[in-house]
């Protein structure tokens, strides 16, 4: 099977390509700013609601919980199956709602952790996506082949999760987090290079709009996952 041509190869023959390089530049740090001010309202939204009782007691103490933990997974699949079909505005808009949402969803780890483990474990993902992210972006080497196998182990984490709910197996989720530390630093580079290779700039700026919404996404739930597993190794837990 041949390798895939790289979308910004073919994209930019004919054009001078000082210019797409910087509009491909332009567009990745549109990718990262969706994704940072994504954390930054995730982060804010679960600080406010995680140490204020009357807004906690109400979720996390009722059945409302279950509604918060699943909304964003029902999110992330709508964005999955209708990014082709909405607008850019549209898609840009539940983005920032399904930030806020996720903010709900982990708002219970102030409950849970120290906030100085918190912010030391966020420090430490961000290191290590910065620099699995960098390496996607630079590297040469055609990533798509480890696609298939991290989406494989993605979906051996996500059934070996449900199980071991059922099973509470200490040594079980020990091994999942482990595997999902190097599944989802394997996925941001992989992702980084995607989002690389599928810019072109003879998109309309609709369709790139989109694009940048989606990366975000993308990159956004690489991030989440490393640092709620990471959490889970460095965590210090509330007295």
């Amino acid at each position: 099977m041949n390798s895939p041509h790289y979308a910004w190869n073919t994209s930019a023959a004919g054009t001078d390509r000082a210019l797409f390089d910087e509009g491909l530049r332009r567009h990745m740090l549109r990718v990262y700013n969706y994704m940072g001010l994504g954390l930054a309202l995730t982060g804010l939204v679960a600080f406010v609601v995680g140490t204020t009782p009357a807004l906690f007691v109400p979720i996390f103490s009722t059945p409302l919980k279950w509604v918060v933990m699943l909304a964003p997974l029902a999110f992330v699949f709508f964005l999955s199956f209708r990014i082709h079909a909405i607008s850019a505005a549209t898609a840009q808009t539940l983005f920032w709602v399904f930030c806020a949402v996720m903010g709900l969803s982990l708002a219970s780890v102030f409950l849970i952790y120290t906030g100085v483990s918190i912010a030391r474990t966020f420090f430490i993902t961000a290191v290590m996506f910065g620099a699995t992210s960098l390496y996607g972006y630079t590297t040469k080497r055609d990533l798509s082949k480890m696609g298939s196998f991290l989406m494989m182990g993605l979906i051996g984490i996500v059934i070996a999760s449900l199980v071991n709910i059922f099973l509470g197996s200490t040594m079980l989720q020990f091994v999942i987090s482990v595997i999902g530390v190097i599944v989802f630093t394997g996925l941001t580079a992989y992702d980084t290079q995607s989002i690389k290779e599928q810019y072109a700039e003879n998109y309309d700026a609709e369709s790139t709009q989109k694009m940048a919404v989606f990366g975000a996404l993308s990159l956004y739930l690489n991030f989440i996952n490393l640092f709620q597993i990471l959490l889970s190794f460095t965590g210090q837990r509330e007295e």
